[in-house]
């Protein structure tokens, strides 16, 4: 099979064209700031004459109204109010309760998910000026249908004039211009931000989100990341980066080498030893080039790539790339050191370096407590050992009937330990790529000693599986070239 979706004959009613007017843009974003901001002072007043569990609960009720109105609302906006939506997915509401926030994450998901596609004569018009004439002298066949759709553009399948099969990524017309707005209305939201998780600092987080959105705006930038990768993974022999056609690539079209595979939901009804294998792949992927060559990719969604017929994992689209200093991956590797050996105080301090946990805050938080935490987020792939993932592994652990229930002053001094920690902004897209790798491990129900195969990356430790000695090979091989 290939990666060619079934398509449509038309596009569907709802695509439409982008809100690309200053006022409009900038009323919906203030519109619900203010109104959010009147609702909480309402709740917060009202808390005052409340018991402290009523007080909790609506506070809870509130929080959830408020991530559901900001999804809802960026949603329909598309451009950077999107991306603002699915970057700050990586944060931990404050106040909410788990089973609110895995539904307010698989929503903040679903913002790349359910993108309609723009009408073909809305994008015929900005690709006559970006390649510089009629479509038919760069391309001798172009379907108009889209095959793909996402928050900045759209994709589709075309020939060249000499004869290559290529896939032709589109930037939407106006949302360069939209998307300057809503940079700008990214301040209006740090007080919602504040609201809902506030040990970040929000201002710096802000910074980094219009940094790294306004360089995915820049397709020319986006075919650089992409050629440099796949240049690094030429010849690799589980993993493949298309090539990139520079040469018919400009700052809003981007053409690359289309491949054909299958997609995701097709791998899914494979078998478990495919399964497993494919999750191995798609695991090493991101961690080899974060942890090895200190380039982390924050969109490791699973409709970006393919199983090849030739059992390779092919990997697309590298718009929201970041390099990391060295400082920052010793940072992650002290973290996940001190989770493996169960060191309380080695990992404080490792929070601490790595700006998860400020100086001036660091003795309200219990260490002991911190490494129960970070055990609970990281030790999949911090510690060794045989784990099999299963979508249901977060309910079933919420759901356990001997778990106790914490009460008010419990849940309270948890709140004032969480607060203290930040999220530094150079850390958002590493946070997003873990977050969304063991997502993607937990659809696939894969299985596997993640914590081995990490510590290959991240310790320097011998192949843990036959794949990563096939790895190490082609590195070694590379190097002695």
């Amino acid at each position: 099979m290939t990666a060619e979706p079934e398509p449509e004959d038309d596009p569907p009613p709802e695509a439409e064209k982008l809100p690309t007017g200053r006022l409009a843009r900038t009323a919906r974003v203030g519109g619900l700031v203010a109104g959010q901001g009147v609702r909480w002072a309402g709740m917060r007043t009202a808390n005052r004459v409340r018991t402290p569990e009523r007080a909790a609960a609506a506070q809870s009720d509130r929080t959830a109204a408020l991530v559901h109105q900001l999804v809802d609302q960026l949603g329909q906006m598309r451009g950077a109010a999107m991306k603002v939506g699915q970057m700050i997915s990586m944060v931990e509401f404050d106040g909410l309760p788990e089973d609110q926030q895995d539904e307010l994450q698989r929503k903040l998901a679903a913002l790349r998910d359910d993108v309609p596609p723009v009408r073909f004569a809305d994008l015929e018009q900005l690709m006559r000026k970006e390649l510089g004439g009629p479509l038919k002298r760069v391309f001798s066949d172009f379907d108009e249908r889209a095959f793909a759709a996402a928050s900045i553009g759209q994709v589709h399948r075309a020939t060249t004039v000499d004869g290559d099969d290529v896939v032709v990524k589109v930037q939407y017309p106006g949302v360069a211009e939209a998307v300057e707005t809503d940079l700008r209305n990214a301040t209006l939201l740090l007080p919602l931000v504040k609201r809902l998780a506030p040990g970040l600092d929000a201002k710096a987080l802000a910074a980094e989100m219009r940094e790294r959105i306004g360089e995915e705006l820049d397709y020319e930038l986006e075919a650089q990341n992409h050629r440099r990768i796949e240049r690094l993974l030429r010849g690799h022999p589980f993993a493949r980066v298309p090539r990139v056609r520079t040469d018919l690539s400009t700052q809003r079209v981007l053409v690359s080498e289309y491949v054909a595979g299958e997609r995701f939901e097709e791998v899914r009804r494979d078998g478990e030893a495919e399964r497993d294998r494919y999750g191995e792949i798609v695991f090493r992927f991101f961690f080899g080039l974060l942890y090895r060559d200190r380039i982390v990719l924050g969109d490791p969604h699973p409709g970006n790539y393919l199983l090849c017929p030739d059992g390779r994992v092919c990997f697309l689209d590298f718009g929201l790339v970041r390099d990391v200093g060295a400082d920052r991956i010793d940072g992650e590797r002290g973290i996940a050191l001190a989770v493996r050996d169960k060191d309380a105080a080695a990992l404080k301090t490792a929070l601490r370096t790595a700006g998860y946990l400020p100086g001036d805050r660091a003795d309200a938080v219990d260490a002991d407590w911190a490494l129960k935490l970070m055990r609970m987020a990281i030790k999949w792939y911090a510690v060794p050992g045989v784990r099999r993932f299963s979508p249901e592994d977060a309910r079933n652990a919420r759901e356990r009937p001997d778990r106790p229930r914490p009460d008010a002053e419990q849940r309270a001094a948890t709140k004032t330990q969480m607060n203290q920690f930040t999220l530094p902004p150079e850390a958002l897209l590493i946070r997003r790529m873990h977050g969304i790798v063991a997502i993607v491990l937990s659809q696939l129900r894969a299985g596997a000693d993640w914590g081995a195969i990490a510590a290959e990356y991240l310790h320097g430790a011998p192949p843990a599986t036959p794949l990563g000695e096939a790895e190490a090979a082609f590195f070694a091989g590379r190097r002695a070239a």
